[in-house]
C-alpha cells in the first residue's frame, strides 16, 4: 500500500472509470445488466475455458524444450495465473504461475518467465493484427475521428515495441553463445561481483527458456495456436453480446479484442479495472450502440472475465496445498530482484 505504483496503477483506474461513466445514467446501466438474458454466461464462459485450455497448451508448446510438462498439469497452473493477475497489481499472476510451476516440477523461475514474456509478446503481436485487419471498421464512422486516432496511434507505437522485442527474442535463441557472452559481460560491468555469479546464473537459465523460438515449425505452431486463442476469446465476447439488444459483427469484436486487451498493458489495479472498461464503451457507443447498453456489456463482460477464471484459479491453489502468505511474498522478492 506505500508503494508509488500502487498509488499511480489505482489513479490510473479511477481516471478510466471517469471517462468509462462519464454522463451515463447509472441506474439505466444497471438496470441494462438486470435486463441482460443470463443463460448466455454458460456458452460464453465454457468457451473461455476452452480458450484457458488452449493457452496451457500453448504454454507446453513453449515449456517443453526445457521440460517436459503434461497440459493437464500446465492447465491449473494457467488459472493461478490469472488468479495472481486478477487480485494483484503488476501482472503478478505471472510470476505466481512461474513460482508454482517450480515448486511442482522444478522448472527454474527465470525460465518460465522467459515463456511468459514471449506469450505476452506474440499475445500483442497477434492483437495488432487483430486491430490492423479490421481497423476499417471504425474509419468510416462519423464522430470517431479523434479514438480513430488514438488507435492509429497505439497500434504504430505497439507495432514498434512488440515486433522490435519479439525480434530481439528471436535473435536471442538463434544465437544463445552470443547473447550470453553479451549479458555475462554486461552483468561483469554493472552488478557488484559478489552478485555477478547469482545474475550469471539466472540469466543462462532465462536463455534457456528461449529455446521454444530456435524452431521454426514450433514457432509457427504456436503463432497458429495463439490466433486459435483469440479468435476463442472474440467467441466469448460474441456469446456475451447475445445477452443484449445489440448487435455488431465479428470483426467488430476482434477489434475491440485487441484495442482492449491493448489498452490493459497501461498499469491499473487488479483486474485492468477502469483501462479495459473506458474504451469498450467508447467503441460499441461509436458504432451507435446506446451509451448506457454498452456499459452494461463492457460491464457484464468484464465480470464474467474476472469471477469464472479467480474462483477456479483460487481452488487449483488451494488444492496445490501453497501457503498464501508464503508465495505471495515470494512473488514480491521476485519483482524487486
Amino acid at each position: 500500500m506505500k508503494r508509488w505504483h500502487f498509488w499511480v496503477s489505482l489513479l490510473i483506474s479511477v481516471i478510466f472509470l471517469f471517462i468509462a461513466l462519464r454522463g451515463l445514467h447509472i441506474t439505466d446501466v444497471w438496470e441494462g445488466i438486470k435486463a441482460a438474458n443470463f443463460i448466455w454466461l454458460i456458452p460464453a464462459i465454457a468457451i473461455y475455458f476452452i480458450a484457458v485450455w488452449v493457452r496451457a497448451f500453448r504454454w507446453h508448446l513453449f515449456l517443453r524444450p526445457i521440460k517436459e510438462v503434461p497440459i493437464y498439469e500446465v492447465f491449473p497452473i494457467v488459472t493461478i495465473g490469472y488468479m495472481g493477475n486478477n487480485i494483484y497489481p503488476a501482472r503478478a499472476g505471472e510470476i505466481l504461475r512461474a513460482i508454482v510451476l517450480k515448486h511442482k516440477f522444478n522448472v527454474p523461475v527465470s525460465g518460465s518467465l522467459a515463456t511468459i514474456i514471449i506469450e505476452r509478446i506474440i499475445d500483442g503481436v497477434i492483437m495488432l493484427g487483430f486491430i490492423i485487419l479490421n481497423l476499417s471498421n471504425i474509419t468510416t464512422l462519423p464522430g470517431a475521428i479523434e479514438f480513430t486516432k488514438t488507435i492509429h496511434m497505439i497500434t504504430l507505437w505497439g507495432s514498434i515495441i512488440f515486433i522490435s522485442a519479439l525480434s530481439i527474442f528471436f535473435l536471442a535463441a538463434i544465437f544463445p553463445e552470443k547473447t550470453r557472452n553479451i549479458l555475462f559481460l554486461m552483468i561483469g560491468k554493472t552488478i557488484p561481483k559478489n552478485w555477478q555469479g547469482n545474475a550469471q546464473s539466472i540469466s543462462q537459465k532465462f536463455i534457456e527458456g528461449l529455446r521454444s523460438l530456435s524452431s521454426p515449425m514450433n514457432v509457427i505452431k504456436i503463432f497458429l495456436v495463439s490466433i486459435i486463442i483469440w479468435l476463442l476469446e472474440t467467441g466469448f465476447y460474441w456469446f456475451i453480446m447475445r445477452a443484449f439488444p445489440f448487435k455488431v459483427s465479428f470483426s467488430t469484436l476482434m477489434l475491440m479484442n485487441g484495442v482492449l486487451n491493448l489498452f490493459t498493458v497501461i498499469p491499473s489495479t487488479p483486474g485492468y479495472i477502469g483501462t479495459f472498461d473506458a474504451p469498450g464503451i467508447v467503441m460499441l457507443t461509436a458504432f451507435g450502440v446506446n451509451p448506457e447498453i454498452s456499459a452494461s456489456y463492457i460491464l457484464l463482460l468484464h465480470a464474467a472475465l474476472w469471477l469464472p477464471v479467480t474462483f477456479v484459479g483460487g481452488l487449483f491453489f488451494g488444492k496445490a496445498g501453497l501457503d498464501w502468505g508464503k508465495e505471495i511474498n515470494q512473488v514480491n522478492m521476485e519483482r524487486e530482484s
